[in-house]
């Protein structure tokens, strides 16, 4: 463009005009990730004004439109090209368009337009979301609703952006039912840094849980956002760390994307300790025929050594001698006369603890409750039956009791099972030792009828109710329970037995259940209720739906992908009107089993 194009561009009523008659505005794309599945979602579509001039920029030329009233005319130019282009250069997913509450009741903005649109370049409906800003302030919220729910009639989806960042945030969400909504970037800006933004974060979750809406993090710049969002559930992501708009984007999810997601499991490793070797100290040991006295000379030099392994000629341990017992027997009358040249076997331990590096922080736990070991003292810790180092009883112990205060901080108020940190941890740990394990995603059908129907308290007492089942029918069982939220569960089977395992918990939950509902309910088998459109429909007893997967551990990199592929196999469970238990795998389902 010449030098004198650009600046004829001036903030003003006739440049802005020229744009339009002259349909100068160009559409970039950028991608919205998921992160879990690793797949791109859609792309939101931005569009510039002519580039090099003061318009070019989206806030100056949208701020132009408003203030010379044409914002309903560059809003059209721009949903139009955007999915001419979109078309053009066959991208994957959803276009995600912005869309101006106010010029959605705006009286002369033409109506039926968008499907038109895309209809005459080959989409579909389902694959347009039409994002509504939350940061202008609208005057007629029943208008808008009846307008979202045009379209969302016609088949397009609905989201809500720049959730927080505006005017009417959470009455938005409840009155619109978006199916996405989009977190604004104050909110993830450094979250890893903020607790307020990252309870923020936890309290969207949970809702959009409650309501089946998906949550998009917008902004992502840095690569501990991205891993924290991740951490806390939120798989859909935007933002430059991903990718920056571009006229033409890649669509395909992004190769350093996928390296990032393996650092962060390593990363999350790091601070997950399950077996004794993780704690283990490389500390020297003696040999059995070692003399008392030179073993004495040893702890004299070290202050800080409180305990020898002994071991023998092949490393085997025989034993452990601690600090205090040489000291105490060398401090009494004669007793460095007697035993300073006797070999140290004649006064070691002779039967420690002596476990395995692999051996689970649990199992020790239990070891060390039934031997009833002094606080002080030292592990013996092997590798393939050899002496690898000492783990002082205090590390154990203390590790044991922050995980556990760690896990109880994460853990559900209301059941107090372990929470979705628990849960991804379990899962990594699984991956990390490439350990084959089944997935169980457990959800409860009719839950909101139910619940507006015999109030909170009985939809609290089933929640714990199932999870009661869930524990119950699992307790012999090798693995983890726990629950995501709401009332959704997961449960990490080890051995073969899941399958009729979820058997069971259908059958005990179904059974039990019925206590909650009248006896003219129960002989119904049901009850009529009204649904969202004011209809009367019957709505059976609660009942389960279960996804069940067996993920391939050298094909998923983290908990996320796990968690999408069972998330996945319980939606298929929940096509079905009754319990029902969906077994899948990860590269294809297989045969569904009815309760």
């Amino acid at each position: 463009m010449e030098n004198g194009r650009i600046e004829a561009f001036k903030i003003d009523a006739q440049s802005l005009q020229t744009i339009l008659d002259e349909r100068l505005v160009e559409p970039l794309f950028q991608p919205i990730c998921d992160v879990a599945r690793q797949t791109i979602l859609g792309f939101e579509a931005l569009s510039r004004g002519p580039k090099g001039t003061e318009l070019e920029s989206p806030n100056t030329l949208f701020a132009a439109a408003q203030r010379f009233n044409k914002l309903s005319e560059l809003e059209l130019l721009c949903r139009e090209k955007a999915i001419e282009r979109f078309a053009e250069l066959n991208l994957s997913g959803k276009l995600f368009l912005n869309v101006s509450p106010n010029t959605l009741l705006d009286p002369n903005h033409p109506r039926g337009e968008t499907l038109q649109l895309i209809q005459q370049y080959g989409l579909q409906a389902n694959q347009v979301v039409i994002e509504v800003t939350e940061q202008d302030k609208v005057d007629d919220g029943f208008l808008l609703l009846k307008t979202i729910g045009h379209y969302r009639k016609l088949g397009f989806n609905i989201a809500i952006d720049d959730l927080g960042a505006g005017y009417s945030g959470l009455k938005q969400w409840s009155e619109l039912q978006p199916d996405f909504v989009k977190i604004d970037r104050y909110f993830i800006d450094h979250c890893d840094q903020s607790l307020v933004k990252r309870e923020f974060l936890k309290s969207i979750i949970e809702l959009a849980k409650a309501t089946r809406t998906a949550v998009i993090a917008e902004g992502i710049e840095r690569a501990e956002e991205l891993a924290l969002i991740t951490q806390l559930g939120i798989t859909n992501a935007q933002g430059f760390l991903i990718a920056r708009p571009a006229h033409v984007p890649l669509n395909a999810y992004p190769n350093t994307l996928k390296e990032s997601s393996q650092a962060q499991g390593n990363v999350m490793h790091r601070g997950l300790v399950k077996a004794i070797g993780e704690l283990t100290h490389v500390t020297p040991a003696v040999l059995n025929g070692v003399l008392c006295q030179d073993v004495h000379r040893v702890f004299e030099k070290d202050k800080q050594l409180m305990s020898l392994a002994v071991v023998d000629e092949q490393q085997m341990p025989m034993g452990l001698l601690h600090r205090d017992q040489l000291t105490e027997v060398f401090a009494a009358p004669y007793g460095h006369a007697l035993y300073a040249k006797k070999p140290l076997a004649s006064l070691m331990d002779k039967q420690p603890l002596i476990v395995d590096e692999q051996t689970q922080l649990d199992e020790v736990s239990q070891l060390i409750t039934e031997q009833d070991f002094d606080i002080r003292r030292h592990i013996v810790v092997t590798q393939g039956g050899k002496y690898l180092g000492l783990v002082p009883l205090r590390a154990i112990l203390k590790h044991i009791t922050e995980e556990k205060i760690r896990n109880a901080q994460h853990a559900n108020p209301l059941t107090m099972l372990p929470g979705n940190v628990a849960i991804n941890e379990a899962i990594e740990q699984r991956l990390l030792n490439k350990q084959d394990f089944t997935l169980a995603y457990i959800d409860l059908n009719h839950f909101k009828q139910f619940n507006d129907l015999y109030g909170y308290a009985s939809g609290d007492g089933v929640i714990k109710l199932l999870a009661d089942v869930i524990s119950e029918c699992c307790a012999d069982f090798s693995g983890f329970v726990g629950h995501i939220g709401g009332d959704d569960f997961m449960v990490v089977f080890d051995g073969d037995d899941a399958e009729p395992l979820c058997r069971d918990i259908i059958n005990e939950f179904e059974l039990k259940s019925k206590s909650y509902f009248t006896a003219e309910h129960v002989k119904a088998g049901g009850y009529w209720a009204t649904n969202r459109e004011g209809q009367q429909q019957f709505v059976p007893l609660l009942t389960l739906s279960i996804g069940l997967v067996s993920p391939h551990v050298d094909s998923c990199h983290n908990s996320h992908q796990v968690a999408a592929l069972a998330t996945d196999a319980k939606k298929e469970a929940k096509r079905y009107r009754n319990s029902y238990l969906f077994v899948a795998n990860k590269r294809r389902p297989t045969v569904a089993i009815v309760s």
